[in-house]
């Protein structure tokens, strides 16, 4: 079964639009794996509009002391403050993005043919101090080969075309034909697979029933919006019936 790992950075910009305590990201976060979520992801960003490095902390002492065999996978640009709080918090996967600071969200994979050399000695740092490494990639089957070269554990397939074609039957299926393609091509060089963004309950499901080889979805914006109408625990267990591969009729998207 895929795992799902629940990303909180919607609650903390939802938070800090008021800066109380409110929601609770701990809390909910505590919800979401009670339920059956496999791992909490965040993505700190300098300017800490949602994410705050004190969340960070907060979200490892809880799975230190609550669900020490769940995961925290920690994304983000690898700056050198980034990679110590990644490192300090002893992030189990750290996902490398290349985002500009000023970006509302992470809208493209690496260039790994060009960014290779910037690439491989971070990979190479972080595994030897025990982090698993993933690498934002665009699902382009061509770009495998020199993500494997990086030395990176897995990628992370970006899935926001997909998303967002779910009006658009011919436009999915050219989607996932890619992100199919871009999977096998993975596996061909031995990386793990993850995928994430604008993932929802019959998105995952459409994916995860063609490429069930994917080891992790990273979902955040649409499971928060479903969570406004079913809760985050009865939200999180429709996404880990998707996360089989199964769609259920009963659970459409952020209804």
């Amino acid at each position: 079964m895929t795992h799902l790992s629940v990303n909180v950075n919607v609650a903390a910009l939802l938070r800090n639009r008021r800066d109380h305590a409110w929601p609770d990201i701990v809390g909910l976060a505590r919800t979401a794996l009670q339920a059956g979520a496999f791992g909490i992801t965040v993505h700190p960003r300098p300017d800490q509009r949602h994410i705050r490095p004190s969340d960070v902390w907060d979200l490892r002492t809880m799975l230190d002391a609550e669900f020490p065999d769940r995961e925290l996978n920690v994304e983000g640009f690898p700056t050198s403050d980034f990679l110590a709080l990644a490192h300090d918090v002893r992030a189990d996967q750290i996902t490398l993005v290349p985002d500009d600071p000023a970006q509302a969200t992470s809208d493209h994979g690496w260039d790994f043919t060009a960014e290779k050399a910037f690439l491989m000695p971070i990979t190479a740092d972080l595994k030897s101090k025990g982090h698993r490494v993933a690498l934002f990639a665009d699902p382009d089957a061509t770009h495998m080969k020199a993500a494997a070269e990086t030395g990176a554990d897995r990628v992370e397939l970006y899935t926001g075309p997909y998303g967002s074609s779910y009006d658009d039957p011919v436009a999915q299926t050219r989607a996932l034909d890619r992100l199919e393609d871009a999977a096998r091509a993975a596996a061909n060089e031995g990386l793990g697979i993850n995928a994430g963004h604008d993932l929802t309950v019959e998105g995952t499901a459409r994916l995860v029933g063609r490429v069930p080889s994917i080891d992790e979805v990273s979902i955040g914006h649409a499971l928060f919006c479903d969570a406004l109408s079913h809760g985050m625990a009865e939200t999180v267990r429709r996404y880990l019936v998707s996360c089989d591969g199964q769609m259920n009729p009963s659970t459409r998207d952020c209804s």
